[in-house]
C-alpha cells in the first residue's frame, strides 16, 4: 500500500490514456491566450485592487502585483515546460502524478478544487455587488434576503435567503459550457475584447484626472501585522496573487487545442503579461484618483470613478465592464474544473460518471452538470470573504508542486522530448517554489485552520474511495501477477 501512494504515472501514458477521450480539438493560440486572459481579468480589478489598497499595500498595491506577477510567471516557465512535455487535461494534477506520485496527485487534484470551482463561487458572489449596482441606475431593487448569502464569515445566520443572482449566473454558465467549448470559447473571445476594451477606456480616461499627491507616501508606515510597511505590500500580493490564477486555466484546455506543445506557453506566458501590465496600470488611476482609504467597498472601481463629476459618464461602463470581466472568469473556471474531475475519473480516483463524454457535444456533460450545481450552490450560500484566500492558498501549493515537478522530471526523466525548456531551470523553478512559500507565509491562522479542515476532507475520500479504485495500483497489481 505504501509503494502506490508513491507510484508515478509516465508522461506517455498520460499522454495515450487521454487521446482515447477525443475531445475537439477548436482553440489555437489566440483563443487560448484569450481563455487565460479571461480567466485572470476579472476578480482582480474590479474587487481585490481596492480592499488590498486599502486595508494592507496603500498605493504600493502596484508593487504588490508585481510582486505577485513575478511569482506566476516564474510558475507559468514551469506550466508550459509541462505542458509542452504532457499535452494533456488535467493540469498541475497531471503533472505531479508524472513527478510525486498518487497520493500527492490526489491532494493537488484537491487544491484545484479550490481554484477552480470554489473560486468561480466567490467571483460570482462579487458579480452580484456589481449586477445590484448597475440596477440601481433604473431604480431597481431585489430584496436583500435574495441576494446574499444566509451565512457570514464566520458561518453564522444572516437572516438572507440565498444569493440567487449568484447562482443563476453560475446556472447559465454551465449550460453553455454543457453544449460545447468552441461556443463558450468563442463567448469568452467577444468577452474578453470588449471588456479589455473598457478598462482601456477607464485608465486613459482617468489618467487625466490622477492626483500624484495621493501617492504619498508610495509604501504608508506598518501600523501592525499585514497592515502597511512592507509587510503589508506583501500581504497585497497574497491578496491580489487570486487575480492570477486563471493563467493556469490555459493548460486544463490542453486535449482542445490545435498545436499544443506550441501554443500552450504562448497563451500562458502571453496573458499574464497582457494582464500584469492592465493591473498595474488600473491599480494606479484607482490609487491616484482616490485616497488609498476610500477604496475598501464591494466596488473600488465605481467609487473611484464616482470622486470625479468629470467622470460620471464612465460609472456605468464601468459597472459594465465588471459585469462582464467577472462573468467570463466564471465561465473560464466551469470550463476548467469538470476537466480536471475527467482526468481523476480516468486514472479511477473518482467515479466513472465523471468521464463520460457527450456523443454529439464532445465535452463531459455530466461532469460539467455536477461541477456547475455544486458552483452554483456555494455561491448563494457562502459569503466572498471565507472563499477568497482558502482560493489563494490551494492555487499558490498547486503552483509549487509544478515547479518542484519540473527539477525532478529533469532527473528522472532527462531524454523526455521538451519541446519548450525553461531556460536556468533551476534557479526559475527553486525561485517559483521560494516565492509560492513566501506568499504562504503571509496568510493567516484562521485560513490555515481552513485548509486543515478541507485538506482532511480530501484525504478521507482518497483512503475511503480512490485508493480502492485505482488503475494505477490495479494495473501494477496485475503486472506483478
Amino acid at each position: 500500500m505504501f509503494k502506490q501512494l508513491w507510484a508515478t504515472k509516465h508522461p506517455h501514458a498520460a499522454h495515450e490514456e487521454a487521446n482515447g477521450l477525443s475531445l475537439r480539438r477548436t482553440l489555437g493560440p489566440w483563443g487560448l491566450t484569450a481563455l487565460g486572459i479571461g480567466a485572470v481579468i476579472g476578480g482582480g480589478i474590479f474587487v481585490i485592487t481596492g480592499q488590498a489598497a486599502a486595508n494592507h499595500a496603500g498605493p504600493a498595491i502596484m508593487l504588490s502585483f508585481v510582486l505577485a506577477a513575478i511569482c506566476c510567471a516564474f510558475c507559468a516557465m514551469a506550466y508550459a515546460e509541462f505542458a509542452s512535455m504532457v499535452p494533456v487535461a488535467g493540469s498541475a494534477y497531471t503533472y505531479t502524478y508524472a513527478t510525486f506520485g498518487e497520493l500527492s496527485a490526489w491532494f493537488i487534484g484537491w487544491m484545484l478544487v479550490l481554484e477552480y470551482g470554489v473560486s468561480a463561487s466567490a467571483v460570482a458572489v462579487s458579480w452580484t455587488g456589481y449586477f445590484l449596482s448597475f440596477l440601481n441606475h433604473f431604480d431597481i431593487h431585489l430584496p436583500a434576503a435574495l441576494v446574499s448569502a444566509p451565512l457570514d464569515a464566520q458561518l453564522k445566520p444572516t437572516g438572507a435567503i440565498a444569493n440567487i443572482p449568484a447562482a443563476i449566473l453560475v446556472l447559465l454558465l454551465t449550460w453553455l459550457c454543457y453544449v460545447g467549448i468552441s461556443k463558450s470559447s468563442a463567448m469568452n473571445m467577444a468577452m474578453v475584447i470588449l471588456k479589455t476594451g473598457l478598462i482601456l477606456l477607464v485608465i486613459i480616461a482617468g489618467w487625466k484626472y490622477v492626483d500624484p499627491s495621493n501617492w504619498t507616501p508610495f509604501i504608508p508606515a506598518n501600523e501592525g501585522p499585514g497592515k502597511y510597511g512592507f509587510d503589508g505590500v506583501l500581504r497585497g500580493a497574497a491578496m491580489v496573487f487570486f487575480a492570477y490564477i486563471g493563467f493556469e486555466a490555459v493548460s486544463v484546455a490542453a486535449q482542445e487545442s490545435h498545436r499544443p506543445q506550441r501554443d500552450l506557453p504562448i497563451g500562458m506566458l502571453l496573458s499574464l503579461v497582457i494582464c500584469t501590465v492592465l493591473y498595474i496600470a488600473m491599480a494606479a488611476v484607482m490609487t491616484g484618483l482616490v485616497p488609498y482609504q476610500l477604496l475598501g467597498t464591494a466596488e473600488p472601481v465605481v467609487t473611484a470613478v464616482a470622486a470625479h463629476p468629470q467622470l460620471d459618464w464612465l460609472r456605468v461602463i464601468v459597472e459594465v465592464g465588471a459585469l462582464i470581466g467577472l462573468a467570463s472568469v466564471v465561465l473560464v473556471m466551469v470550463i476548467g474544473q469538470p476537466r480536471i474531475f475527467m482526468i481523476m475519473g480516468r486514472d479511477g480516483l473518482l467515479p466513472p460518471v465523471f468521464t463520460r463524454i457527450h456523443p454529439k457535444y464532445r465535452t463531459p456533460h455530466i461532469n460539467t452538470v455536477i461541477t456547475g450545481i455544486g458552483i452554483a450552490l456555494l455561491a448563494a450560500l457562502f459569503p466572498l470573504d471565507i472563499l477568497g484566500e482558502l482560493t489563494s492558498m490551494g492555487t499558490l501549493i498547486a503552483f509549487a508542486a509544478v515547479c518542484a515537478g519540473v527539477l525532478v522530471l529533469r532527473r528522472t526523466q532527462p531524454d523526455l522530448p521538451r519541446p519548450f525548456r525553461i531556460p536556468m531551470a533551476w534557479l526559475i523553478c527553486s525561485l517559483g517554489v521560494l516565492s509560492c512559500i513566501a506568499l504562504l507565509t503571509a496568510m493567516t491562522l484562521h485560513n490555515w485552520m481552513l485548509m486543515g479542515v478541507w485538506t482532511a476532507t480530501g484525504f478521507i475520500i482518497y483512503f475511503t474511495y480512490s485508493i480502492r479504485h485505482s488503475k494505477l495500483n490495479a494495473a501494477n497489481k496485475a503486472n506483478k501477477g
